[in-house]
């Protein structure tokens, strides 16, 4: 079975075929060097560049695989969450195909995708406890299939990826900023009482990073020496290190703060829900390296392994979408073209059409 992932919620312009569930190809145009340059996505540039780009890609698709809209067996596109001018160009393209192909169309949620996304990669024991961090949701859920997600904690206000950026912006570090941030943190040792670990004074699963953001944002105003003097869109990071000791202690200072706020929650989350098999964690920021390091951390603890996406698949790709669009698919479910996108902050429908007996959310 053919399958083409559609992926156009924020900034990355990506397509990808799998073949009974494995990758055949993919193409990806990033537009990190255009919001690079304004700190931070700017949502008509990234849909009307998605617009440009979509077309040449697909064709590009079919090309490098050897195959066309006809050999198409399913396409999945998501739906959202995430910024609803960018979600509707993706959305159009999928529908436009299954309108002239009549191959079934199915809406993805972006954020189930995310922690599908190991699937490609290696088997993941389910029931599963997964923590989603990107720029825009930090979320825990409790995984019993790839099918079957319970959302137990997410973010109040401002998420993971928000915090690095808006700290990058500060420091005049180019977007996005958790890159940039987790390399310089690695040169230094992080001073554990600068910042605090936010929102950890409850009892439950949520997130707030609001408050972390406000406490850096101070700390660099009264410091104004850790300011960089220009942005630069390839920081020397090795001259940076060198003149300014300080902002790279304050880069891990923020990564410790970040990393140790994840790992009691998740922590909190595991002793909540005996019998999970394992511990999975996806996203954009489970690329940064303190922490996968925390993260494993925690799996040895409750002796559980750790399930962890690729660095390549912990970005916006289109493999995910089509990945957990197959699983979708094989199972009986499906859309007809009248689903409409779900913008970030909107509750995501299952509202698909079952052919296999009983819809299950």
């Amino acid at each position: 079975m053919l399958c083409l992932g559609i992926e156009t919620t924020c900034d990355e312009s990506a397509l990808a075929l799998l073949q009974d569930g494995r990758l055949l190809a993919e193409e990806l145009a990033s537009q990190v060097d255009m919001h690079a340059l304004f700190g931070g996505v700017v949502p008509e540039l990234a849909s009307r560049e998605h617009l440009r780009i979509l077309t040449p890609l697909l064709d590009q698709l079919f090309a490098r695989s050897g195959t066309g809209p006809e050999d198409l067996d399913c396409i999945a596109v998501a739906r959202g969450p995430g910024l609803l001018g960018s979600i509707l160009i993706g959305m159009a393209l999928g529908k436009g195909l299954a309108l002239s192909t009549d191959a079934p169309l199915i809406g993805v949620d972006h954020l189930r995708a995310h922690l599908l996304a190991p699937d490609l990669e290696q088997d993941i024991p389910f029931p599963a406890l997964g923590l989603l961090i990107s720029g825009g949701h930090t979320r825990i859920y409790l995984i019993r299939s790839p099918l079957e997600f319970e959302l137990l904690g997410r973010t109040l206000d401002d998420a993971v990826g928000e915090a690095f950026d808006k700290t990058a912006r500060l420091l005049n570090l180019p977007y996005p900023g958790g890159k940039h941030i987790d390399v310089l943190a690695g040169s230094a040792v992080p001073e554990t009482t600068l910042f605090p670990c936010p929102y950890l004074d409850n009892a439950n699963l949520d997130f707030s990073f609001s408050g972390l953001k406000t406490a850096v944002a101070q700390y660099v105003s009264s410091h104004p020496e850790l300011k960089l003097e220009r942005l630069d869109p390839e920081p020397d990071y090795d001259r940076i290190i060198s003149q300014n000791k300080d902002l790279a202690r304050v880069c891990a200072s923020l990564n410790w703060s970040i990393a140790r706020t994840l790992y009691q929650k998740t922590k909190r989350g595991l002793k909540a829900r005996n019998g999970v098999r394992s511990l999975l964690v996806a996203g954009g920021v489970a690329a940064n390296t303190m922490i996968r390091t925390t993260m494993q951390e925690l799996a040895r603890e409750h002796g559980l392994p750790l399930v962890l996406p690729s660095p390549e698949l912990c970005t916006d790709n289109a493999a995910m979408i089509a990945n957990y669009g197959f699983h979708l698919f094989s199972a009986g479910y499906r859309h007809g073209l009248d689903f409409d996108a779900v913008p970030r902050g909107r509750a995501m429908p299952f509202d698909y059409i079952c052919t296999a007996g009983t819809p299950r959310e």
